[in-house]
């Protein structure tokens, strides 16, 4: 016996492969960034241009969060990281270095768990 799906439950099997297509570019980016700390950055650029594209496909849902999380921790970490090099001229750049990298991490892992756990980011 053949179960025939109703067009609400098709649109809702379609709803959710959509979810999951960007919750994967999601995860994507997070991995990305964290590759950032072994490729000198180049992986964030790439998981930056990768927000940008794919921000209208996920606006007004849960993601978006996600999404808008993701590019503050670039372009704050790329400020921070920008000032921590001016610091280490006055001998206290790895120290403003170490914050910076704490920070960004904190933030690739915060992301990436509440992606895991289907909740959006607060930011």
């Amino acid at each position: 016996m053949t179960e025939q799906m109703t067009e609400p439950q098709i649109k809702d099997t379609e709803t959710q492969h959509t979810e999951t297509q960007h919750k994967n570019l999601a995860l994507l980016v997070y991995l990305l960034q964290a590759l950032g700390f072994v490729t000198g950055g180049l992986t964030c650029i790439a998981g930056l241009v990768v927000n940008y594209l794919k921000m209208s496909a996920v606006r007004d849902t849960w993601l978006e969060s996600h999404f808008r999380w993701q590019l503050n921790t670039f372009w704050y970490g790329l400020l921070w990281s920008l000032l921590a090099m001016f610091f280490w001229l006055v001998l206290l750049g790895w120290l403003a270095g170490g914050i910076v990298t704490i920070w960004i991490i904190y933030r690739i892992v915060k992301g990436a768990l509440y992606l895991h756990d289907d909740k959006p980011i607060i930011f």
